[in-house]
């Protein structure tokens, strides 16, 4: 067991707080090896709900104010997981205090801010990591390691779709996740950045892009209350204009000549969390979904014919990323364990005193790329990322 320990300050404390505060309180359990993250304390406007929180998620205490955090000395790592509108303020503050950053994507609102926060966090020398969890599936470390090693050959195309449904009610309140004021974008920047991220994660940069958009339901009733991807409201209740995309498609060069196609919305009924790629090289090609997360669909040009088509492969044997953690081989493990996985990179990293992957600069670039879409969109035209 490694006694040391990074004492943890974290912003937030709903859906995203929730998955956070279970992959410190496991992250121990599995990987007795890293260094351990001391629950210190929790922070949320609301007293009563925020006291309940720390309660429930076993936080050592809680405050109502984030600034209150930075001021002490007993927390090292400031883990940002509220809303969007709210990461640049908190993360200038902490870097400027020598807290290392935790954060959830997108980093900001704008490109502008993102590269600020980088600039702030380089500049005070602290370790920074942004919350792209889905890198962190065994399978699809499996998929890395495939295009890795070269076994898919040269990559022609990567295709990534992300298909929700759960605002397809007209009727259904105007959360934040809808305001671009808070949220910064819609399915785009909430969806399309993970399918980005994968991307750059999996296949390489991006280089140009073209893309549309389009926001089906214009005005929602304004909630009661609000909770993760659920509200409260009356369908009677005064209406607010939604201002985010409630879909977004775009294709996509690759810096070595790949081409891409992407696809986010939250109008695909039936698509509860259809979070999902292909890739195609010279010598096979890999499928993920989500939905099924502990497989990956291979598939191999040099198979005999009599056995050519795509095999499922169950990524949980020991030879599969993180695996030997976990349970026999076949006994499968869920969206919670991808948090996980991500803390014990983050942990890792601030004991080996380098920086956790993927971090600050990796949310740069995909912010890149979020903002080139929007500006193809606008201008109907190819737009080079370089331009951003």
């Amino acid at each position: 067991m490694n006694e040391k320990r990074i004492s943890v300050g974290m912003v937030g404390y709903k859906f995203m707080g929730k998955a956070h505060s279970h992959a410190y309180r496991d992250l121990p359990m599995f990987f007795p090896q890293a260094t351990k993250p001391a629950m210190t304390a929790i922070c949320g406007r609301d007293e009563r709900n925020v006291a309940l929180a720390a309660k429930q998620f076993g936080w050592d205490g809680y405050v109502t104010d984030w600034r209150e955090l930075l001021e002490r000395d007993d927390i090292d790592l400031i883990d940002i997981n509220a809303p969007s509108d709210a990461h640049k303020e908190i993360a200038l503050a902490a870097a400027k205090a020598g807290k290392h950053l935790f954060c959830e994507k997108p980093l900001a609102l704008t490109l502008a801010d993102s590269r600020e926060m980088l600039q702030a966090a380089e500049e005070a020398g602290v370790k920074h990591m942004i919350g792209f969890n889905y890198r962190f599936a065994p399978a699809v470390q499996l998929a890395k390691k495939l295009v890795e090693e070269g076994r898919l050959g040269q990559i022609y195309h990567f295709r990534a779709w992300f298909l929700q449904d759960w605002i397809v009610d007209p009727d259904f309140p105007l959360v934040w996740r809808l305001q671009k004021e808070v949220a910064g974008s819609g399915s785009h920047g909430d969806l399309g950045a993970h399918l980005i991220d994968l991307a750059h994660f999996l296949v390489g940069d991006l280089t140009e892009v073209i893309g549309m958009s389009e926001t089906f339901v214009k005005e929602r009733p304004l909630p009661e209350s609000m909770e993760g991807l659920s509200a409260k409201g009356s369908k009677d209740a005064p209406r607010g204009a939604v201002t985010v995309d409630d879909a977004t498609l775009f294709l996509a060069r690759f810096a070595f000549g790949a081409l891409g196609s992407f696809e986010a919305t939250r109008f695909a009924p039936g698509h509860r969390c259809t979070n999902s790629f292909e890739i195609n090289g010279s010598k096979g090609s890999v499928k993920f979904d989500f939905e099924r997360m502990n497989e990956l669909q291979v598939y191999f040009t040099d198979d005999a014919d009599d056995v050519q088509g795509f095999r499922r492969v169950l990524a949980t044997d020991p030879a599969h990323a993180y695996s030997e953690a976990w349970w026999p081989p076949g006994h499968t493990i869920g969206y919670e364990h991808t948090f996980i996985h991500e803390v014990l990179e983050l942990m890792n990293a601030l004991e080996e005193d380098r920086q956790p992957v993927p971090n600050f600069k990796d949310g740069v670039k995909c912010q890149q790329v979020l903002e080139a879409v929007e500006l193809s969109i606008q201008e109907r035209r190819w737009v080079s990322v370089d331009e951003l």
